[in-house]
C-alpha cells in the first residue's frame, strides 16, 4: 500500500513513542491539556468542513499518525488481511462514544449526553441488547471543534468504540465526518440540525443527522411571519456558520415573495465575547421582529440586550436555544411571546406533567443519572438525550445479535420508529438510505407564563 507523503515522514514525534503513547491507557480528564500536546486551546479550530480534515491537524505530526493509522487499519482490511473483531464489540459489551461540551458556555448542552448515558443505564438493567450491555463514553470538548478532533481520535483509537453516537455541534461534528467517514467508523444520530448531516450521504455514507434540519426550521418561521405578521419587518441575528446560516438561508426560502421583509441581518462569530452590540445594530432598523439564531450564552445576550433596549419585537427562537431551562433566566418582559419549534416533550411544560412518557424520563434520570438535580428533571436537554438513545437502542436491536459497523448503518437507515415515549404524539422517526433526516415533524410553541405552550397541528417538513 502506498503511503502518503504525510505518513512517509511524521516530522514531531517519533514513531516508536507514538506507539507507546498509544498503548498507554488515558485518564478519564478533558483530553485537552491531559496530555501535553494532544491539542492547545490556544490553537485555532478545524475549518468547518475541509474536504482534506487532517489539514486541521497539520505540522502536528502525533495527529497526521494516527489519522494515517486509521486508514492504514481500513485498507488492510479490504486488502484481504486476516479479519478481527469488530471495535467496540464484545459478547458483552457494546462501546459508544461521543464528544460534547460538558464545561464552559455552552455546557448546559451537554446535558444530552447525560441524559442519553443514564438511558443507557437503564437499558442495561433490563438485560440490555441481545445480552449486550452498552457502554458509554462521552468527552468534553468545550465546544470547541479543535477538542472535538481529538476526543474522536482518542475515541477511537484508545477507547476502541464501536461507533460515535449523537457528538453536539455542527463545526464539531464537521470537523471530524471525513475522519470517521474514511475509518468507517458510523457517526450516528449527529446532535446539529445542519442539513449536510441528511443530505450529503453520497459522499459521507458513515454519517446520519437526528434533529429536525434548520433550514426547514427557518422555513416554519417563514411561512409563519407570511401567514400572521402582515406588516414585519425582520432582523435577524445568526451565527455566522452552517449552523446560523441554514437557519437565515431557510427564513428566506419560506418568506418566498415576502423575502425583502428582512431588514437587517448580523451574524457573529461563534468564539465572539457579546452579540450584543449586533443586537443594538438591528434594533435601529426599526424591525418589529427579531429572529434569534444564536446558541448558548448567545440567545441569552440577546435577551439581555432586548430587555435593555427596550425593545419589543415579536421574537422566533430556534429550537436549540429554547430550553425551558434557559427561557427561564432571560428577562421575562422579553421571553414572553417567543415562538420556536418543538419536537419533544418538554419536562417543564404543565401540558406533560401527567404524561406516561415524561414520568419515565424523571424515574430513570433520578435512579441512573449522576449528579442530578430537581431543576434537571425539568430540562429539556435530557429529554432529548433520552428521546436520541432510545433510537439508538431501537437502531442496535434492528442490527441483530451478530452486530457489525455496516450492519449498524444499514438499520439506522431504515428506522420507522412509532412510540418513543419522549418525542410528541404522533411523530414517527423515519429514515431510508436516501432520506436521513430522522425527525422531520414539529409543533409550534408559544413562551408564555414561564412554560412552553405547543399549539397548532404536526407540522411535516420536506428536506430538500
Amino acid at each position: 500500500m502506498a503511503q502518503s507523503p504525510a505518513c512517509a515522514e511524521p516530522r514531531s514525534e517519533a514513531t516508536g513513542d507514538l506507539q507507546r503513547r498509544l498503548r498507554r491507557r488515558p485518564d478519564r480528564r478533558d483530553v485537552a491539556g491531559a496530555d501535553g500536546g494532544w491539542w492547545s486551546p490556544s490553537e485555532s479550530a478545524p475549518p468547518a468542513d475541509n474536504p482534506a480534515i487532517h489539514s486541521v491537524l497539520a505540522g502536528v505530526g502525533t495527529r497526521i499518525l494516527l489519522l494515517c493509522a486509521l486508514g492504514a487499519t481500513v485498507a488492510a482490511t479490504s486488502a484481504g488481511a486476516r479479519p478481527v473483531a469488530t471495535p467496540g464489540v464484545s459478547a458483552t459489551e457494546i462501546h459508544l462514544g461521543s464528544s460534547v461540551p460538558l464545561s464552559g458556555e455552552a455546557a448546559i448542552a451537554g446535558n444530552v449526553a447525560r441524559g442519553a448515558d443514564a438511558y443507557f443505564k437503564y437499558v442495561n438493567d433490563k438485560g440490555g441488547v441481545f445480552g449486550r450491555k452498552i457502554t458509554f463514553t462521552y468527552l468534553d470538548d468545550g465546544y470547541d471543534p479543535g477538542r472535538a478532533v481529538n476526543n474522536t481520535i482518542r475515541l477511537i483509537q484508545q477507547e476502541q468504540v464501536f461507533a460515535v453516537f449523537s457528538s453536539l455541534g455542527t463545526n464539531n461534528n464537521l470537523a471530524v465526518r471525513k475522519l470517521l467517514n474514511d475509518a468507517k467508523v458510523p457517526q450516528l444520530f449527529v446532535s446539529s440540525g445542519a442539513t449536510t448531516f441528511g443530505r450529503d450521504f453520497r459522499k459521507y455514507p458513515w454519517t446520519i443527522g437526528y434533529i429536525p434540519p434548520y433550514a426547514e426550521e427557518g422555513a416554519i418561521y417563514g411561512r409563519y411571519v407570511v401567514k400572521n405578521l402582515k406588516r414585519a419587518k425582520i432582523a435577524v441575528l445568526y451565527q455566522d456558520d452552517d449552523y446560523g446560516r441554514d437557519l437565515l438561508a431557510g427564513l428566506r426560502r419560506g418568506l418566498g415573495a415576502k423575502v425583502k421583509s428582512i431588514v437587517a441581518k448580523v451574524g457573529y462569530d461563534p468564539t465572539s465575547a457579546d452579540v450584543q452590540p449586533q443586537v443594538t445594530q438591528l434594533k435601529a432598523s426599526k424591525a418589529n421582529v427579531l429572529m434569534i439564531f444564536a446558541f448558548g450564552k448567545f440567545s441569552l445576550q440577546a435577551f439581555n440586550a432586548v430587555s435593555r433596549l427596550g425593545w419589543k419585537p415579536q421574537i422566533f427562537v430556534n429550537d436549540v436555544s429554547s430550553a425551558s431551562a434557559l427561557m427561564a433566566i432571560v428577562p421575562q418582559k422579553a421571553a414572553n411571546g417567543s415562538i420556536s419549534i418543538v419536537f419533544g416533550k418538554d419536562p417543564a411544560s404543565p401540558q406533560w406533567a401527567t404524561d406516561k412518557g415524561v414520568k419515565l424520563f424523571q424515574s430513570i434520570l433520578k435512579k441512573y443519572g449522576d449528579g442530578i438535580n430537581s431543576r434537571d428533571l425539568k430540562d429539556g436537554y435530557f429529554t432529548t438525550g433520552m428521546a436520541s438513545a432510545y433510537t439508538m437502542v431501537d437502531t442496535l436491536r434492528k442490527a441483530g445479535k451478530n452486530l457489525s459497523r455496516q450492519g449498524v448503518m444499514n438499520a439506522a437507515t431504515h428506522l420507522t420508529e412509532r412510540g418513543n415515549p419522549f418525542v410528541l404524539p404522533g411523530i414517527v422517526i423515519h429514515t431510508t438510505p436516501s432520506s436521513r433526516f430522522p425527525l422531520t415533524q414539529v409543533r409550534l410553541q408559544r413562551w408564555s407564563g414561564n412554560a412552553w405552550r405547543p399549539f397548532g397541528k404536526l407540522i411535516s417538513l420536506k428536506p430538500l
